[in-house]
Parts: C-alpha cells; sequence; structure tokens
C-alpha cells in the first residue's frame, strides 16, 4: 500500500521542543485522517534541530466510496416540502428520487446519494496546511515581509520547506500539491548545514532517510543519543575514564546536532578541589558537555567530553580548544564563588533573607525560616530528633540561597549549604539537613533517614501547605503553580518510609491558629492566644456532626468571641486539609497497588489522621477482604446496611440503640442468639485490638462474626409481626455495622 512522507524544513529547533514536536505532528495528522476515515499501517515521527519528519505507512490511494439513501417527504407533499428535500439532497430534480412504500405512512421519496471516495493526496492537500499553520509549539514566531500580515505563518523558527509526497513502492510517488503562505511543497530537501549542504532530491521514505545519512543527517533522535553513548564511552575506556551518564544531558545534545562527534578536552587539575557537583554543573549549564571520573576512586577526572555537528579537518583541535577555554573561564568564575562564598558564616547569611519575598501573604523567606525552625522543634521528639540540632538546621536550611555559588546556579541549593555547613564545622546532621531538607522531590527521589534531615524535611513541606491552604491558594485542576502535590506526596512519604507515627489534624489546627495574617478582624487576633492553649483532645473534641459551621460565614459575621469558636474554625481548615493528603494517599498507594475505596473506608471514621497507621489499617483491611471470611462479613454488611436503609427510611426514625439483650434471650432464636453474644465479644475484642493498633487481630475478631451473621440472615426473620421483636432485630443488625466501624466504613468498600 502507499505510504506518506512529510517533512517539515528550517531553522534549528530547540531540542527541548523536538521530540514533543514530532509526537504533536504525528498526533495531529494521523487524528485527521482516521477523522476522516482514512485508516493506516503505521506511522513514525523523526526530529532533528533542522527538521520534522512523518512516515506514514500502509495508506489507501483514495478513501471509501460512500452510499447513503434518505427518506423524504411523502408523494403528494407541499411543492416547498419537496424543493427543501431536493436541495438537502443534492438532487436537480424530483424524477432523480425513487418512490417506496410503507404499509403506515403510505409513498414517500428517497433520494440515494452516492459519493465516490476522495483521492488520499486531495485529503493530504486539504489538512496538512492547517495543521502546519495551527502546529502547537510553546513558543513561535514571525518572520519575513509576510510577517507584517494578520494571520500569517508561525513557526518555531523560519520554515524554509516542505516535503510531501504520497504513492506506492512499485511506482514513482506524486508531491501532494499545497502551499502554506508562500511556500509550495515539493520533494527537495537539504543534508547537513556545513558538511553536505546541497539540495537532496527524495521519493519516499525509504530513500529519504538513507539519503539524509549520506549527507551526514541521523534522523532518529534515539539513534543519534546511541551514537553519543556508545563514542563517549569507547573514548573515555580509551583514557582509563569513565562516564558520568546524564540521561538528561544526552536528550538535548542529541538535538542539538545532526551528525554527532564526540571529542575530548580537558581542563586545569586545580580546579578539581572545587566539589565535584559544580564541576559537573558547571561544564553541563554552560557547555552541555559531559565528564569523566576514574572508575577507581570514583573522584572526577580534568577530562571533560563534548558533541561536535561537524567532523572538522584539523581532528577537531579548534572545537576542543574553544570549548576549553569557555570551561576554564566558567570554572574560574566557580573557583571565585566557592572561596568568597567561605568567607561569610551562613548564620551571617540569615540578615539578607529578609529582603527576599518568599510570598507577598506569607512573608520573606527569613520569617518562613523561623516558622519552620519553630516547628522542627517541635517535631523533633516524634522523629527521634535532637530538638537543638533540628532547629539549627532549620534556621541554617535557606542561608545558602544568598551565596554567590546557589545565586548562580540555583540548582545547587542545600548542596552548597551542606558544603559550606560542614566547613563551618556544623554537626554532621545539620549539614546533612541543610541539603536534605528538600528532598523527596518527586517519587523516585531518595527520602531522608537522619532524624535531623526528617524533622526539618517535615516542618519544610507542612509549613508551606498550611501557608498556601491559610491564604486559599490551593492546587485546582492541572494548575499547582506552588508544587504542593509534591510537597503533601513528600510529607507522606517521609512518615511512611521513616515509620512514623504523627497524628495530623492537631497539628495543622494549632499551626493555622498560629498564623493570623490572612485574617484582618481584631477578635482572631484577641482569641489566638486562647486557642494556643487549648490541648489536642479538646480541639478533637469541637467537631460536631452532622456539620461544620461554614468557615467563610463565621468570618462574615465575625463570631470569634470565644477560644472554641476560632478553634472550630482551625479544625474545619484542618479537615481540608487532611483530605488534601488523603488523596494523595490514593494516588501514592495505588501506585503500590493497593486500592483506593479501602482507603476511603478508613479515613471515612473520624481521628484517622496518622497516615502510617491508616496504611497499615488498608493494608490489614485488604488482606482480609481477600479471605473468604473477608468477602461474606462484607456481603452480611451490606445486607444488613441494605435492610436498615430501607425500614429506617419507611419508619422515619434511626435503629442506632444497642439491642435489648433480655429481649433477645426471652423471645430470639437461637442463632440470634448466638450472634448477639458473638457481636459482643468481636466488638470489644476489635475495639482492644485497633487501641494497640495490632490491626490483624482486628480482623481476626470481625471474622468470628462470619458464621453468626450468615446462620442469623438465614434463619432469622427481621421483620417480625410483634413490633418491639423487630425494633430489636433492626438493632442488632445496626450493631453488625458498628462492629465494622471498629476497623473500617464497610459502606466505603466498592466490588
Amino acid at each position: 500500500m502507499p505510504d506518506l512522507l512529510l517533512e517539515l524544513f528550517s531553522e534549528e529547533i530547540p531540542a527541548r521542543m523536538q521530540r514533543r514536536a514530532a509526537e504533536d505532528l504525528k498526533k495531529l495528522v494521523t487524528d485527521a485522517l482516521v477523522e476522516r476515515g482514512f485508516l493506516y499501517e503505521g506511522a513514525k515521527a523523526f526530529a532533528t534541530p533542522r527538521r520534522l519528519a512523518l512516515h506514514v505507512a500502509g495508506l489507501p490511494v483514495k478513501g471509501q466510496d460512500v452510499r447513503e439513501e434518505r427518506k423524504g417527504p411523502r408523494v403528494g407533499s407541499p411543492d416547498a416540502a419537496i424543493q427543501g428535500f431536493l436541495k438537502g439532497a443534492g438532487l436537480s430534480s424530483i424524477d432523480l428520487a425513487k418512490i417506496e412504500s410503507d404499509p403506515k405512512k403510505g409513498e414517500f421519496y428517497v433520494a440515494v446519494i452516492e459519493k465516490p471516495g476522495r483521492s488520499t493526496p486531495d485529503v493530504l492537500a486539504e489538512i496538512l496546511p492547517g495543521i502546519v499553520k495551527n502546529f502547537p509549539w510553546p513558543k513561535s514566531m514571525r518572520w519575513g515581509a509576510a510577517s507584517r500580515e494578520p494571520g500569517s505563518l508561525r513557526w518555531v523558527r523560519p520554515l524554509h520547506s516542505v516535503i510531501c509526497t504520497f504513492g506506492p513502492e512499485t511506482e514513482d510517488p506524486e508531491v501532494v500539491r499545497f502551499e502554506i503562505d508562500g511556500i509550495a511543497s515539493g520533494d527537495v530537501t537539504k543534508g547537513h548545514r556545513f558538511l553536505a549542504p546541497g539540495e537532496i532530491r527524495v521519493k519516499r521514505f525509504d530513500d529519504y532517510a538513507p539519503a539524509l545519512e549520506r549527507a551526514k543527517v541521523v534522523i532518529d533522535t534515539d539513534r543519534r543519543k546511541d551514537m553519543i553513548l556508545h563514542d563517549a564511552k569507547d573514548l573515555a575506556f580509551a583514557q582509563g575514564l569513565e562516564l558520568v551518564e546524564d540521561e538528561g544531558l544526552l536528550e538535548e545534545v542529541a538535538g542539538l546536532v545532526e551528525w554527532p562527534v564526540v571529542l575530548m578536552g580537558s581542563f586545569d587539575e586545580a580546579f578539581l578541589d572545587i566539589p565535584p557537583e559544580v564541576i559537573r554543573t558547571t561544564i553541563r549549564a554552560n557547555q552541555k558537555c559531559f565528564v569523566l571520573r576514574d572508575p577507581n576512586t570514583g573522584k572526577l577526572a580534568n577530562k571533560f567530553l563534548l558533541t561536535s555537528n561537524l567532523i572538522a579537518g584539523d581532528g577537531g583541535k579548534t572545537i576542543v580548544g574553544g570549548n576549553e577555554r569557555v570551561v576554564r573561564a566558567r570554572l574560574s568564575d566557580a573557583k571565585f564563588f566557592w572561596e568568597t562564598d567561605q568567607k561569610v558564616k551562613l548564620e551571617d547569611r540569615l540578615e539578607k533573607l529578609k529582603s527576599i519575598v518568599f510570598h507577598e501573604k506569607l512573608g520573606t523567606q527569613y520569617e518562613r525560616v523561623e516558622r519552620i525552625a519553630a516547628l522542627a522543634r517541635e517535631l523533633a521528639p516524634a522523629v527521634g530528633a535532637d530538638p537543638a540540632l533540628a532547629e539549627r538546621a532549620a534556621r541554617l536550611a535557606k542561608a545558602d540561597l544568598v551565596t554567590e555559588m546557589v545565586g548562580e546556579f540555583p540548582e545547587l541549593q542545600g548542596l552548597m549549604g551542606r558544603y559550606y555547613a560542614t566547613l563551618q564545622g556544623e554537626h554532621p546532621s545539620v549539614a546533612a539537613a541543610i541539603e536534605e531538607h528538600y528532598k523527596p522531590l518527586g517519587p523516585s527521589d531518595r527520602v531522608p533517614t537522619d532524624p535531623v534531615s526528617v524533622a526539618v524535611a517535615l516542618a519544610d513541606k507542612i509549613d508551606t501547605l498550611v501557608g498556601f491552604w491559610a491564604i486559599d491558594e490551593k492546587p485546582t485542576g492541572s494548575k499547582d503553580p506552588y508544587a504542593l502535590r509534591r510537597a503533601a506526596l513528600g510529607v507522606i512519604r517521609l512518615v511512611l518510609e521513616n515509620n512514623l507515627k504523627l497524628p495530623l489534624i492537631a497539628l495543622f489546627a494549632k499551626l493555622f491558629a498560629r498564623d493570623a495574617k490572612d485574617v484582618l478582624f481584631e477578635e482572631f487576633l484577641q482569641a489566638k492566644k486562647l486557642v494556643e492553649a487549648i490541648d489536642d483532645s479538646a480541639i478533637a473534641g469541637l467537631l460536631d456532626h452532622p456539620t461544620l459551621p461554614d468557615l467563610e460565614s463565621i468570618f462574615r459575621q465575625r463570631q470569634l468571641g470565644n477560644s472554641e469558636s476560632l478553634a472550630r474554625i482551625m479544625y474545619v481548615r484542618a479537615l481540608d486539609l487532611l483530605s488534601f493528603f488523603a488523596d494523595r494517599l490514593k494516588v501514592y498507594l495505588r501506585d503500590q497497588g493497593a486500592r483506593h475505596d479501602l482507603i476511603d473506608a478508613v479515613f471515612a471514621l473520624e481521628g484517622q489522621d496518622d497516615l502510617l497507621m491508616v496504611v497499615r489499617r488498608v493494608e490489614a483491611l485488604g488482606r482480609f477482604l481477600d479471605t473468604e471470611d473477608g468477602r461474606n462479613l462484607l456481603a452480611g454488611y451490606r445486607r444488613a446496611a441494605n435492610i436498615l436503609r430501607i425500614e429506617e427510611k419507611k419508619d422515619g426514625c434511626a435503629y442506632n440503640e444497642a439491642p435489648d439483650l433480655q429481649i433477645v434471650n426471652d423471645q430470639g432464636q437461637i442463632e440470634e442468639k448466638a450472634l448477639a453474644v458473638v457481636l459482643h465479644g468481636a466488638k470489644e475484642e476489635a475495639k482492644a485490638a485497633i487501641e494497640a493498633e495490632d490491626f490483624e487481630g482486628a480482623m481476626r475478631a470481625l471474622s468470628r462474626l462470619r458464621q453468626p451473621v450468615d446462620a442469623f440472615f438465614d434463619k432469622v426473620t427481621v421483620n417480625a409481626e410483634d413490633s418491639g421483636l423487630r425494633a430489636n432485630r433492626l438493632r442488632l443488625l445496626n450493631d453488625i455495622r458498628e462492629a465494622t466501624r471498629t476497623v473500617a466504613d464497610f459502606s466505603r468498600i466498592e466490588g
């Protein structure tokens, strides 16, 4: 079958945009074809610095013929109806329509509309100009005289030519003719800008790719990456060294060259006194070069590898020399920053943080450091850290933001703080925490384990979350400009991977009460001191059912005359933030294979704000429900809950009192009596197990309910004629519901 070759040849496309652009081109073209009924066998897109290319194989020569029968008005209908039918069907005369009979409706006209399939080149010529003109570049430009005209072509860089050919393997393909702002499609491209700048005429993809390769252009990005990596490793090995691999840099460099040539340069060994991360960052950021290390010691070597887009006549000496001069200058700057920064201690830099605004509503970095230091000290006992060390590390954690090195290379924040802290004699845990308090930065990043690092990392992230919740700058949909989802996931991983018990509600409520900057009335400020005196249990006790007071209405009415009302507001905010954590925990556990409904079932219980205990309870619940006892108990619970829901709605009352055991003993059946006895014992045993954090034991206690619940439903009629007996049996069903609530809200469990 025929195939399509499309190439868009331009000035240099930024490396960071190439891979996405290639995928966008493939999707836009293939989606447009499929939408018009043109199916294909396969498609692949390519990108180099100067071109986007697309090969679509197995396209039909033309679209399918379409035959449609359109029903019209009845024979003898008014002329207006007839004319409307003819116009819609595209017929010139009613004689061209056929007449069909319907036993009920009589005779009516039918138009048979036959449309031959359109040729593929015609369809391509129709869709491709629009795709090019509306291409979703992150940034684009206009150029030349045409740029003055409204609606002129925008492209990432000036577009020079378009190749578009279509045809079968056995014949010469035709050029699909169209024009985009004066650029006519054709079958001519160009090779490498310097090594083979002449024009190349191509027919189809099978000769396009080899022709470009002869013209020193490798169109496949992944193949260019393989060439660079292979040659880099070979050059390093020849010198007895090892390449420090960098996937991000490799992807970027492959987007800078069409014909990669790897060369080796060197720099003065004296620069090796600079921290290796600084050397690597300097060479990577400024020259897009790879660094090398000694495989025996693991230390950096004074060599680097660059990727040229030329086969130089002098073997690359001039290119290497130019890069060495730039690297030398950059490393000289880095050495100056390194030596200059050491002259000022970290604590002496804190004053400068007062001039750096973290957020206009949350104050300066200095104010934030004060909050983080206080919180780190408070969290220290819970994570097993020395409070004094945690506070010290938190105070110094942001000081390197005002160093020369971090000013030049922001990506080194934290790391440089650790180096400077070590040089000035800080405790090793303090120095480590300065670097590690940013971690984890993502799902694959390492989680700190040193208690001081954990305390400061938690304080940093929790302060961020509470602060932005306080000013109502929460994530919405896909927008999360302050990376609050990442911060919450960081807290979750810090807690779970370090096995920390950290109840969150009371902590959040206290932090919300601590910061009153977003509330502009005096009652809040007057009540603040009273709130700080309320202990955790008192705050938790302020949760009233079924609803909490609306935060905005309370603010509007200024009903803040006592500490209780303020604590309730803080509790509302804390619950909202905890809900956000629950959503993030679902994402985290789902990636671990856990069920989201089990997380909902556990979080639905009041007071479930200890993430570690929630996860352990979810895990135990999941294992229990995988057993036959668990599945049968869930079925029994649902049967009980359904009966209760129906009867409570019918009776207009809730049967949430404890069952009368005297009625059970006097009037109950054997199965009813057995269930009451087992229920009482299982509830007490499960409650004790939960208090001891023995979730497996709680599940074992509930498993004892399986047989008596089955027997009860098998032998006992709940809706007995005796109203007192019926009500008591409904209370017994409620007792089943309450027994399961010792471990989870079974109503939230799916399946």
